[in-house]
């Protein structure tokens, strides 16, 4: 049976809790795999497999710390792009009333029709650079410490 310890007691909930900064970052109970005491298990093994729980601990910190990180980033740069499609559209439009004839609708419609499809096709390929990276920073944590854990264990 497994059993979460600590020395004066067991592990509460808020030591459980991923922090960034000494803060509640996101308040999801992560359990510390560096203090589940493995009965029948003693000396040098138990060591070893505490001090691996310990390196993949911090690598699911790191990890999620990025992983905010990069998230933020992403939603940021979405708010930006809906601030400027926002402000492209209501621009077409009071371009659009100043029209004088269905010429110039017509024109008009055909240049923002080019530009929207030109700025959405850069915005697509900025959103796409952010998710990238946000893939890359999440698992890189975890690929380096598993990758040391590994040869360490080797």
């Amino acid at each position: 049976m497994l059993s979460l310890e600590k020395r004066n007691g067991t592990v509460s909930e808020s030591e459980m809790k991923v922090t960034l900064n000494g803060t509640n970052v996101f308040g999801t109970p992560l359990l510390d795999f560096s203090k589940i005491a493995l009965p029948g298990l003693s000396g040098e093994l138990a060591e070893q497999i505490k001090a691996a729980s310990e390196k993949m601990t911090e690598a699911l910190r790191e990890t999620f710390s990025s992983n905010a990180r990069s998230a933020t980033d992403y939603g940021l740069k979405v708010f930006e792009i809906s601030n400027a499609n926002a402000a492209s559209a209501l621009d077409f439009f009071v371009h659009l009333i100043g029209s004088r004839s269905a010429t110039d609708v017509f024109a008009l419609s055909a240049a923002q029709t080019r530009k929207t499809f030109d700025i959405a096709s850069d915005q697509n390929k900025e959103l796409w650079a952010l998710a990238q990276k946000l893939a890359t920073e999440t698992g890189e944590p975890i690929r380096k410490h598993f990758t040391k854990v590994l040869h360490q264990a080797g």
